[in-house]
């Protein structure tokens, strides 16, 4: 893969599948709202006029938990070269974080209106003098008769797009939008179609996917060499795990920072159960940070002159040759350039590709029905108190 913007390099064996082959020529060519989202066809709920009068603030705070908010912070964290503003994620229920005394836009998303660690979050922040965006579905929820009691303004989340899937629609492009990116540079699914390396590649890579599985190796490590994906790879590990994770089939995604989980977590990578495969995920990006030849005694020599770049693409190469030579099954994505295109490129990727797995295995990659016992008991529990 793919294009310009990411390299991908798939699994050593080359498969080919016809009834995947099938299944995806007919997943993109539906009118799958879903998949819709992955190009410029999609019909936001909100206009380009309506987003002016908040371009103003420098400051936004974005409330949200799993898909709600993980799709927005991976575009800001990955892409935050571009942007000028500053942008806060209350995605996960803690004591009351310290933010400068700023005019702040609040944007408090949930596909159901109904999430109480979001209803919770947003009661303790928000107030009536700063200005409150919400995202929820067009229906009766706590959310939003909280939004119309505060005269705020809210905007209609696709109720035929789940939380995990959402990030091309309304729930990453609206806060993409303040960020002041170019949204429709996003949308690059119409392109990677027309491309036939990315067709072969991703049947490949899920049939690979589907016989490691069979093989009982169910552990999807991602060594993650770039800090500023971390985000991006959390919104894909949620997309796996509450996609997959069905009727006793699942793929276990992992993130395994890099290289300093070599001084850690390599040793069991390399010698440990062999239950795993890997994920390779860097970016061409240049490290000028050089080093200081002069203290560098001659029995180290070899870093010399070395910049940081030097350093970590040979660590990257080493433990790809190293993983080649013990036969330990990897596939490779190297970001060529941190831009909307390439994070447009990965996310219809990463969201084709789950939702073929879950077809192959006969699974539905878009509910996660095991997640309500945990609300409905957390409900019964605080009605109790």
């Amino acid at each position: 893969m793919l294009t310009n913007f990411v390299s991908f390099k798939g699994f050593k064996k080359k498969k080919k599948n016809k009834s995947l082959q099938k299944y995806l020529k007919e997943l993109i060519n539906s009118k799958d709202e879903l998949i819709i989202s992955l190009t410029n066809k999609y019909k936001y709920s909100y206009t380009k006029n309506f987003l002016i009068k908040f371009k103003k603030y420098k400051f936004i705070r974005i409330f949200g938990m799993g898909g709600s908010s993980l799709g927005a912070h991976g575009i800001y964290d990955f892409l935050k070269h571009k942007i000028k503003k500053d942008f806060f994620f209350i995605s996960n229920l803690k004591h009351r974080g310290f933010y400068p005394k700023k005019k702040y836009l609040n944007l408090i998303i949930s596909k159901s209106g109904n999430t109480l660690e979001t209803i919770v979050n947003s009661n303790i922040y928000i107030n009536k003098k700063e200005k409150n965006i919400f995202i929820t579905e067009n229906k009766k929820s706590i959310l939003k008769d909280i939004g119309l009691k505060l005269k705020n303004e809210i905007i209609n989340h696709n109720d035929y797009i789940g939380g995990r899937y959402s990030v091309l629609s309304e729930v990453g492009m609206l806060p993409a939008e303040l960020m002041g990116l170019n949204v429709k540079k996003f949308k690059q699914l119409n392109n990677l179609i027309k491309n036939k390396f990315f067709f072969d590649s991703i049947i490949s890579n899920v049939a690979n996917i589907l016989e490691l599985i069979r093989l009982k190796k169910t552990n999807s490590v991602i060594l993650n060499y770039d800090e500023t994906a971390d985000n991006l790879l959390k919104w894909y590990q949620q997309l796996v795990a509450e996609s997959l994770g069905k009727k006793g089939h699942g793929v276990f995604p992992v993130i395994s920072t890099m290289p300093k989980d070599n001084h850690s977590l390599m040793q069991l990578y390399l010698e440990g159960q062999k239950n795993n495969f890997y994920t390779f995920f860097y970016s061409q990006e240049k490290l000028d940070a050089k080093i200081n030849s002069k203290l560098i005694p001659e029995g180290f020599k070899f870093i010399r002159k070395k910049k940081l770049s030097n350093i970590l693409s040979s660590q990257i190469i080493a433990t790809q040759n190293v993983f080649k030579k013990k036969k330990i099954p990897f596939r490779s994505f190297l970001i060529k350039t941190k831009s909307e295109e390439a994070l447009g490129e990965l996310f219809s990727f990463f969201i084709i590709e789950t939702i073929l797995i879950a077809k192959a295995l006969k699974i539905n990659p878009y509910d996660q029905p095991a997640v309500e016992l945990i609300k409905k008991e957390t409900k019964k529990i605080l009605l109790r108190s």
